[in-house]
């Protein structure tokens, strides 16, 4: 325990002059942002550009009202209420931390079943974006198709009950409902997750759901709403013990504080039917080329985090940056960036595939930031398909080199077996995870077992080119181990 109170607006003027914080009016704050899934991530980063825009004196009828429809959304809700919706954020810099108070969140909707006052909230004339941080596996997209999986519980219970729904698209689609009713101009919806044409997904996502119900609503919000795509850059470690402790080393008492790394970067595609804040001002860069910068940014980053993540918990080593400093796994980083990635991915303006491989290298070894092996590789039956597979395919497309990516997805059906090399068990790490252990387990005598999840392979099982490169290399970990399949790969064997 601490006896330092809780964060809270009346203790500002109390914290140390180093301590960065609100220089804006909170009072003043009109919201113009509705934002559903309020976790570190989008305290780290939508909301801190607004926040950086307010403290220039603009964008104060910008403000963000928080929300979710899950019911663990609910104990943030309480948390950041009892903290008038304020957040620390520390700045990882290896050359010294640095601590910041966000106040761009003005308020948090109730979360409740049917999310009523989160459909009222978001059809009020004053909402002109929102906004979403619901993880790369919250779109309900069907695996095989790739469109909305309408047979899902979650979209079938929408589809009966439009005016109660469950989900967050559900919720948009019922306001969007009632400004249609009421001549009310439709809003932005803007997705900031790691998907590939991520507002192509949530317009997809969000017209097809209303179609199931009213054909008529979902065109008038194909024809009225826009759904700008995005590109989000930060790594966000999750927030614990060590992470509360270096809020307290600055005086804050925060329970749900967020730290980050020291660099940022949001590409944006400027498509704003109802306005936008000027984020360019406070270092947004609005491009019309996002899908090439966050190709850029999945494939490289994004896979890169999957190659090191799930080798270095095989090894039971817990953090990116201690996974970076073992010789060989960063070795491997670099040889399946430079030599394999790269070569699938067209430059972008201002970096070249391979500089912005130096640039992650140098991020992922940033000793500052306790990122863990476990957060990383959560959820690989999502990100494995949507970050690594991609360059896998159009490598054997290509006829390039793709013996190393064969290896992470290799390294992954090897975590998935649950154990690590010294014995120690590895937790359940996906929504999946069930399924895939037992995939992993009956892979370890018959690795094409593995590659027939169909909605993570599709026809890649098929190929034998890179169905033999992975049972290869699965038999190698089994047999001689994960450094000695790392030292093989190394060697071009």
């Amino acid at each position: 325990m601490t006896n330092i109170p809780q964060l809270s607006a009346k203790l500002l003027p109390t914290l140390p002059d180093s301590i960065l914080r609100p220089t804006y009016d909170r009072s003043s704050l009109t919201p113009g942002i509705v934002h559903i899934g309020v976790g570190n991530f989008h305290r780290a980063h939508q909301s801190w550009y607004l926040h950086r825009l307010m403290q220039q004196g603009l964008a104060h009828d910008w403000a963000i009202i928080g929300a979710g429809v899950r019911h663990f959304d609910g104990q943030m809700r309480s948390t950041l209420a009892k903290q008038d919706y304020l957040t620390t954020l520390i700045e990882l810099d290896p050359d010294g931390s640095s601590a910041e108070i966000v106040g761009s969140m003005i308020g948090y909707i109730p979360v409740e079943a049917g999310n009523t006052s989160l459909i009222l909230q978001m059809a009020d004339p004053a909402i002109r974006i929102v906004s979403l941080t619901v993880t790369e596996g919250g779109y309900y997209v069907n695996p095989i198709t790739g469109g909305l999986d309408v047979s899902h519980v979650d979209i079938e219970h929408d589809r009966k009950h439009p005016e109660r729904p469950c989900t967050a698209f559900g919720a948009i689609v019922a306001a969007l409902q009632l400004r249609r009713a009421s001549g009310i101009q439709a809003f932005a919806c803007q997705s900031c997750d790691n998907l590939q044409g991520n507002g192509k997904v949530l317009r997809d996502t969000i017209v097809k759901l209303a179609a199931l119900s009213d054909l008529g609503l979902a065109e008038w919000i194909s024809a009225e709403c826009t759904f700008p795509n995005s590109m989000i850059d930060c790594i966000v470690p999750a927030t614990g013990s060590k992470e509360r402790a270096l809020a307290l080393g600055f005086g804050i008492h925060d329970p749900v504080c967020v730290t980050h790394e020291n660099f940022r970067q949001w590409v944006i595609e400027d498509k704003f039917c109802a306005g936008r804040p000027d984020w360019e001002r406070v270092g947004a860069n609005f491009s019309d080329n996002v899908h090439g910068h966050e190709t850029q940014k999945i494939r490289i980053l994004n896979a890169g985090h999957q190659v090191v993540a799930n080798a270095a918990e095989v090894l039971g080593i817990k953090t990116i940056c201690d996974a970076m400093n073992h010789r060989l796994i960063h070795a491997m980083f670099n040889k399946v960036a430079r030599q394999e990635i790269v070569p699938q991915v067209r430059p972008v303006s201002g970096m070249a595939p391979d500089e912005y491989v130096s640039l992650i290298e140098r991020r992922f070894l940033n000793s500052a930031v306790d990122d863990t092996t476990r957060r990383v590789a959560f959820d690989g039956s999502s990100r494995h398909p949507g970050f690594v597979l991609p360059t896998v395919r159009d490598a054997l497309k290509n006829n390039g080199d793709f013996q190393g990516l064969a290896l992470a997805e290799a390294a992954w059906a090897r975590m998935c077996e649950g154990t690590r090399e010294d014995a120690t068990q590895i937790e359940p790490n996906d929504p999946f995870w069930e399924e895939l252990s037992n995939l992993a387990c009956a892979a370890r005598d018959a690795p094409i077992r593995w590659l027939k999840r169909r909605q993570t392979y599709g026809d890649l099982a098929l190929n034998p080119r890179f169905s033999n490169a992975f049972e290869q290399w699965l038999k190698v970990i089994y047999r001689d181990g994960m450094e000695a399949a790392i030292q093989q790969y190394m060697k071009g064997k």
